[in-house]
């Protein structure tokens, strides 16, 4: 089994929301909608389980039908993580699971990886301990800032690169300058780094990166592919979607997973805001008309630079 992530073009893997019913159980017809609109904007591969999925806050069980019911009705690559707890024992029965769904690639969380507390331990023990334990499936790293973030070293990466199972980063550390220090450990092997921050996603492309992976692509995912696809024909236009796109992210702070939840009920591909990991009457008035107002935006500099190449 093998993941492509060394396509021709730069990649699109959009962290997954999880929807809910209004109710607060998992809404699936909502969830294949929603599979369909990432994959009508473009993207590479679709990031289940994750933190946007609020998998702190879903069961066991829903986590692994989460991942099966992805795999099976996305036309894309499916990943997914999905292992929350703090026990190495348990985690290897939640990583497990979720490998037999039948997904691409398994996805490590790094602040799994040691104990709360003990953040510079090595995360190498464990690496070593699951890839023996669930083989034959691709790997990857998710570096989740929740409940701590835990960033892998140059060292660390080395190791996992020369292991040759390890095919997708979730890089969140934020700064270029540490960019391009793991993506010349990774040059030349088919370790692909993506990158979780808007703000250095140009750049980070351009450097060496695979591609991007971050929350914004819940929200307008067909600018990322007009931006990333015109990142050496166009580097004007890029530069400039670039630009709006930062100021964009900014609505990351403001309410998230309920504000990106709202933004997809507006366009009638989810039915309920509902989230678990906060309330959803906490999105006041100002928050929703922001978001609206950035709909419009979005909107307006989609339609400037046009569809998706």
């Amino acid at each position: 089994m093998s993941i492509s992530i060394n396509t021709a073009r730069p990649g699109l893997w959009p962290v997954m929301l999880t929807p809910f019913t209004a109710a607060g159980e998992v809404d699936y017809d909502a969830l294949e909608r929603l599979i369909a609109w990432y994959e009508e904007a473009g993207v590479d591969g679709l990031f289940a389980d994750c933190q946007s999925s609020e998998i702190f806050f879903l069961s066991f069980k829903e986590r692994v039908q989460i991942a099966s019911f992805v795999k099976k009705h996305a036309h894309v690559p499916v990943i997914a993580s999905g292992h929350v707890s703090d026990g190495f024992s348990q985690q290897l029965e939640e990583l497990s699971a979720i490998a037999a769904t039948g997904v691409d690639a398994l996805i490590l969380i790094t602040n799994r990886l040691v104990p709360p507390g003990r953040q510079n331990e090595s995360i190498m023990p464990c690496v070593h301990a699951i890839a023996k334990a669930i083989a034959d499936i691709p790997l990857g790293f998710y570096e989740c800032p929740y409940p701590f973030k835990r960033l892998i070293t140059l060292d660390e990466l080395k190791a996992c690169r020369d292991m040759d199972r390890f095919r997708f980063m979730k890089d969140t550390c934020c700064d270029l300058a540490t960019i391009k220090n793991r993506l010349n450990v990774l040059h030349g092997s088919s370790f692909g780094l993506f990158n979780a921050n808007t703000t250095t996603c140009l750049d980070s492309v351009l450097a060496g990166a695979k591609g991007f992976s971050g929350v914004m692509l819940n929200f307008h995912p067909r600018l990322y592919r007009i931006m990333l696809d015109r990142a050496v024909a166009d580097p004007a236009a890029a530069r400039l979607i670039q630009s709006y796109l930062t100021m964009f992210s900014e609505i990351e702070r403001q309410y998230y997973p309920v504000n990106a939840k709202y933004h997809l009920v507006q366009k009638g591909i989810l039915s309920s805001a509902f989230a678990r990991t906060k309330p959803a009457e906490g999105l006041s008035e100002t928050f929703m008309e922001e978001v609206r107002q950035l709909d419009r935006a979005a909107s307006d500099l989609e339609a400037r630079f046009g569809g998706v190449n």
